[in-house]
Formats: C-alpha cells, sequence, structure tokens
C-alpha cells in the first residue's frame, strides 16, 4: 500500500479546496459536492518536513529570523540535481508566492501603462495581477495542435512589435501540463531579445514531472540574454506546502535585484516567515524520494482517469506531461460550458475548474485534479459518469 493511498479527511479545516466551495461556485449547500478543481493535493507533506516544523515549533519562541544559508544552498543544490541548473546563491531572492514574485517584478520592471505579454490559455493570474498595478495585458494565445497548444511565433513576434515590455512565461504549462522543449525555449528568449523585452517565467509546476519528462528553466537555454529573465519558483505546488507561503526568484542580473530589492521593500516583502524557511530546507534536503513515488502515484491515477472517462463519447483527454491537472477536452459534446459545469455539479455532485478561467481559448475544456488518493479519484470519475448519465 502507497503512502499516497490514505485519504486525509479535510473538510472544516479552513482548507480552500474543501470548505472554500459553496461560495467559489454560488451554492447553497457543498457538503457533498467533491472538490477536484484547485492546485492543491490531499498528501501529506513529506514526513521530513513535518518533523522539521514540529520541532521548529517546540522551540516556542518565534521572534524574528533569517534566512539560513542552509536553506539557501538547499535551492542552489536542488537545482544542480533536480534541473541540472547551475545557480548563483546571490541570484536568490524571496518572496511568499509566486503570485507575489510576479507583481513584484511587474512593479520593479516595468512602468505604469506598459504593455505586458501573455499567451492564453494560462493561469489567471497572468491576467489580474499587470492590470491591477495599471499595466495593459496583451495576449497572443497559443495554437491548438492535436490536442496540445503551441506557439505561432509569427503572431507572437507581431504582437512583440507592439511595443511591449515584458512576456510572462508559464514554464511548464498551466492549465495544460505541456513542458516546452528547448527549441520553443530559445525562440522565445531570441524574440524576446529582439524586441528588448523582459522574461518573467513562473516555473513553480517544475519539479512535476510526468513519466520521465525533463523540466528546462528557460535562463538555462538564455544563453548571452540570461540577464533579461525573472525565474520564478517555489517548493510549495511540489510538497504540498501552499498555505505556508514560501517562493523565491533567480535573478542573475544585478541592476534588476537591486530594483526588486527596493519594491519588496517598499511593500514589506523580501523575506520569509519562520517555518517557511524550515520547510524549504527540509522539502528540498530530505524531500527528493517522496517526490519520485508521488509523480509515479499520480502517472496512474491520470492513466485510470483517460481510460474511464474517454469511454464518454466527446471526451477526449491528453496525458499532461507535468502537473497533476488533467486538461479535459469536451467540445465534441456541444454543452455550453454553464450546462456541463451544471451537470457535474448538481447531478455528479463534482467540483471541476470550467477553462474559461483560464480566458476564452479555454472554451470547450475543464481542468481536473487527481493529486489524491486512488479512492478519491475513483469516485470522481464515477461522478463525472453520473453527470452524464441522462
Amino acid at each position: 500500500m502507497s503512502i499516497f493511498d490514505q485519504t486525509i479527511k479535510r473538510r472544516c479545516t479552513n482548507s480552500v479546496k474543501w470548505d472554500a466551495m459553496k461560495m467559489v461556485y454560488g451554492l447553497n449547500d457543498a457538503s457533498d459536492i467533491l472538490p477536484m478543481w484547485v492546485a492543491d493535493m490531499d498528501f501529506a507533506a513529506p514526513t521530513a518536513v513535518s518533523k522539521a516544523l514540529q520541532e521548529h515549533a517546540e522551540r516556542t519562541i518565534f521572534g524574528y529570523s533569517f534566512i539560513s544559508e542552509e536553506a539557501i544552498q538547499s535551492i542552489v543544490d536542488w537545482q544542480n540535481t533536480r534541473h541540472d541548473w547551475h545557480i548563483d546563491k546571490d541570484s536568490i531572492l524571496f518572496c511568499n508566492g509566486v503570485v507575489a514574485a510576479l507583481a513584484n517584478s511587474i512593479v520593479a520592471l516595468t512602468n505604469p501603462g506598459d504593455k505586458v505579454l501573455i499567451s492564453a490559455p494560462v493561469y489567471p493570474p497572468f491576467f489580474n495581477i499587470p492590470k491591477s498595478n495599471g499595466r495593459e495585458v496583451i495576449s497572443c494565445p497559443l495554437v491548438e495542435k492535436d490536442g496540445a497548444f503551441i506557439f505561432d511565433f509569427e503572431t507572437f513576434e507581431q504582437a512583440l512589435a507592439q511595443n511591449v515590455k515584458a512576456y510572462i512565461l508559464c514554464n511548464p504549462h498551466n492549465p495544460g501540463g505541456f513542458v516546452w522543449d528547448e527549441a520553443t525555449l530559445k525562440e522565445i528568449v531570441r524574440l524576446c531579445a529582439k524586441y528588448d523585452v523582459l522574461i518573467i517565467s513562473d516555473e513553480i509546476h517544475a519539479d512535476l514531472m510526468i513519466n520521465g519528462e525533463k523540466h528546462i528553466p528557460i535562463a538555462k537555454v538564455a544563453g548571452d540574454e540570461i540577464n533579461r529573465i525573472i525565474t520564478c519558483m517555489a517548493p510549495t505546488k511540489t510538497f504540498n506546502l501552499a498555505g505556508i507561503q514560501v517562493s523565491y526568484m533567480i535573478v542573475p542580473d544585478k541592476k534588476k535585484r537591486l530594483q526588486l530589492e527596493a519594491v519588496n521593500m517598499a511593500s514589506g516583502q523580501g523575506s520569509l516567515n519562520t517555518f517557511a524557511s524550515v520547510a524549504l530546507h527540509a522539502a528540498y534536503t530530505e524531500g527528493s524520494r517522496w517526490l519520485d513515488e508521488l509523480l509515479a502515484y499520480i502517472s496512474a491515477n491520470m492513466d485510470y482517469v483517460k481510460a474511464e472517462l474517454e469511454q464518454i463519447p466527446g471526451i477526449r483527454i491528453i496525458k499532461p506531461q507535468s502537473t497533476y491537472l488533467i486538461w479535459m477536452d469536451y467540445r465534441e459534446l456541444k454543452l455550453e460550458e454553464k450546462d456541463i459545469m451544471n451537470r457535474l455539479l448538481e447531478i455528479g455532485k463534482l467540483a471541476l475548474e470550467p477553462g474559461t478561467k483560464y480566458g476564452e481559448e479555454g472554451r470547450g475544456f475543464l481542468r481536473m485534479n487527481v493529486a489524491c488518493s486512488f479512492e478519491t479519484v475513483r469516485d470522481g470519475v464515477e461522478r463525472f459518469k453520473k453527470a452524464f448519465e441522462q
């Protein structure tokens, strides 16, 4: 029996995933709804992380603290071992989340009114964060090919030429779970360099590679253009630590680091709480085996969902290359999004994410989180099927 077979009860724990559905989906009662929507896992964090946090809590004094050299070195070692990426520890800046890191990068390195480019469908803060900070968002949609999304670089270049100042890349892609290859990343760098565009790369899903896929940090293949790249990463998605709020930016260019540090200081950010540093260090130094076992378990869950749900005419699933999120195509059903969501919520009692949350380009798709016990996945599959029995 796998450690991931355990079903942990999360209702009534102030869990967004389990306890906020009533508000998120506009329901009178969500007590019988199974949540397979927001991107956190129903798995316990690695034992080493829990143990380190417990030991830290037993010290009973939680005064001002700083990030240890050991924690910083663990980031360097993790990137080297996991992604064959050699980074300078002086290039690391800390933040309390990748969304905050995106926001601070936008504020520090662009000006109000500047154009920021994104590639939809994509994680919603890519739209919201630049807009909230007074920037103009331009979307150059990804193009679907055989069920996967790819870049149309002719259109991408045309968009960059509109005096764009920054491009936010999702690497690997959320919600699609696609891994960008080296040729794609190098072309992004080449074109952004041509038009002098900053690249902010959200790589929070980098460690969640399915079936032996390899993540390529865009900064790793940027060559002489490395100084135009800000890489945002975290152990939170990898080890289910989102509530601890810990992330970091890898910023090779010293001038940009100073600009980011100034914004961090102005907003009162730039450090980590005392538990975040402990969790990061424990995860990166002792969590590798746990992660390898997790990825195999998630892959098996994905195979089961694909085999079962593709028996429903009109449902198509491309197994993700990364993440624990399935991007499901239901366009052949000819159903409106509101209708399929109503079926799932009211008949199946199942909460998935509608594709338009990620932009209009996501219409006709659903996102399903399978980072849960096989028992829960099987329950979700049966609920999905029930929604289409009528």
